[in-house]
């Protein structure tokens, strides 16, 4: 399951490309590529932009009509498979803070 206190972010080593609303990414370290319809590319850009996956979720089910669990479990199984192929890493957002001098 992917925490969704967390952020995404793009590793170094990922192309995207935008074609008609649709999106192709690359992973150039295993040269395998993924692509995403109209609904996928915006729940990338959405993720890849917010502070974590729970903020992403809010903007999301803002955007389409669909139930509020419908949506995090579509995002999460997304998520899920782009990390899993190395196309986005979990950033905690738990950076921890120093005490002021």
């Amino acid at each position: 399951m992917v925490p969704f206190s967390d952020r995404v972010v793009v590793p170094a080593h990922v192309l995207i490309r935008h074609l008609d609303g649709e999106s192709v990414l690359l992973n150039l370290e295993t040269e395998e590529y993924f692509g995403l319809d109209a609904t996928g590319t915006r729940m990338w850009e959405v993720a890849t932009r917010s502070a974590s996956l729970e903020a992403a979720c809010a903007t999301l089910v803002q955007e389409f009509e669909v139930e509020p669990e419908e949506l995090r479990a579509n995002l999460a199984e997304l998520m899920a498979r782009l990390i899993q192929n190395g196309l986005l890493k979990l950033s905690s957002t738990d950076v921890g803070s120093f005490p002021a001098v």
